[in-house]
């Protein structure tokens, strides 16, 4: 066995000047140099041939240093397990022929030797391949773990708001592959139990609609951006909501830029709020002027509503008739007629409804100050139903 081993010793450049080659010719990701450079790759396999080597010539518990720095050195680079595995295979083979050709040189009294000397290599091989691989692994599970802790950092500073300047979202634009500048939706979902998906496989139920996501989840509500190719893709993504909703989901209206996700997030959030509890269901934020500007001042504006519309409110099943009736005519560009067919009744059931409504809010309907007041009274309703603001 030493004369063997001394003669693969001996070789060493040769051995690994072919095994390069072959590693070179028989997979692309070796031969290009753009992952991993020639010199590079010429190191790692002579350092690994060597220890080989020594593997054959020392009894006992191989040395495996080499096989676990290559491991993780090429789960860093991106390069295939299977490619990885390959190339020994390819290295220990041209020890092998080594072997081979030093035996047929000194004659038919190192066949014997050569027996052994292949059993004591092809152990070497599982145990070097096992070490690479499970190197390989654990740096790919590292890897992958610290990815997500970027991508979850990075998606809280994108809701959140914090830190968000310019340099910040081209990070963010690139870890989550979406464009600064394009079309979005937030949605939150309301969770079924504690730190719960609402929407589980969403992200991959977007994927395959070719619409890129990035999704949080907090002990009460499950969050997320998605990235609309257009305008179009919105009813399809609502659709989509509305087959998997088992709990309460809101949803912002479309907006562009990145730099305004926390915004739309609020939207979302309100919406969400706005749906009865208990009841299952997608509710788009309206995207007007005047929802998003009560939207944005959420005291001032519910404490207006309370002002404009606390006496109809006292009244109960009454009062909910007076504003459903108010809501109709407004929808209705004031035209008694319209709201009366909206509303299935008698026009002169309308003007009843109205004029009680005037005479306990105390307002004129055909004043148009106090038709922005009532009006915004009822936008503030409908967005916070409880008749406060979200904390």
């Amino acid at each position: 066995m030493a004369k063997l081993v001394a003669e693969a010793e001996r070789r060493l450049p040769e051995v690994t000047d072919s095994a390069v080659k072959k590693v070179q010719a028989a997979m692309e990701v070796y031969r290009a140099g753009a992952v991993i450079p020639p010199a590079e790759l010429r190191q790692y396999v002579e350092a690994n041939l060597r220890e080989i080597v020594h593997g054959l010539s020392a009894p006992g518990t191989p040395e495996l240093t080499r096989a676990r720095v290559t491991g993780k050195r090429r789960a860093e680079q991106g390069v295939p397990l299977s490619e990885v595995v390959r190339a020994f295979r390819i290295g220990f083979a041209e020890i092998w022929n080594v072997l081979v050709e030093e035996a047929d040189r000194v004659g038919p009294d190192m066949v014997r030797t050569l027996v052994s000397a292949a059993t004591t290599l092809w152990y070497l091989a599982d145990d070097f391949a096992e070490a690479m691989s499970e190197a390989y692994r654990d740096t790919v599970a590292e890897l992958a773990s610290r990815q997500r802790q970027q991508r979850s950092a990075l998606v809280e500073a994108l809701f959140s708001g914090q830190r968000l300047d310019q340099a910040a979202l081209w990070q963010i634009s690139e870890l989550l592959q979406m464009p600064i500048d394009g079309l979005f939706l937030v949605v939150a979902a309301e969770s079924p139990e504690l730190g719960e998906e609402a929407l589980p496989s969403i992200e991959s139920r977007l994927d395959a609609m070719n619409l890129g996501s990035a999704w949080r989840l907090t002990p009460e509500t499950q969050v997320g951006v998605i990235s609309l190719r257009s305008t179009a893709a919105q009813a399809p993504v609502l659709d989509l909501l509305r087959r998997h909703a088992t709990s309460r989901i809101g949803v912002s209206p479309a907006f562009s830029g990145l730099m305004s996700t926390p915004r739309a997030l609020h939207f979302a959030t309100v919406a969400l709020a706005s749906l009865p509890l208990g009841q299952p269901g997608v509710f788009q934020f309206d995207d007007s002027p005047l929802t998003a500007l009560v939207a944005s001042a959420p005291e001032e504006a519910t404490q207006l509503a309370h002002q404009v519309l606390g006496g109809v409110l006292q009244l109960g099943d009454e009062g909910t008739v007076l504003l459903d009736t108010l809501q109709a005519w407004f929808d209705c560009a004031g035209s008694t007629k319209d709201t009366a067919d909206r509303l299935f009744c008698h026009p002169n059931t309308v003007r009843y409804r109205l004029r009680g409504l005037q005479d306990i809010t105390g307002r004129s309907l055909t004043n148009p100050a106090h038709q922005a007041e009532l009006l915004t009274g009822l936008r503030a309703i409908g967005t916070y139903p409880k008749g406060e603001p979200l904390a």
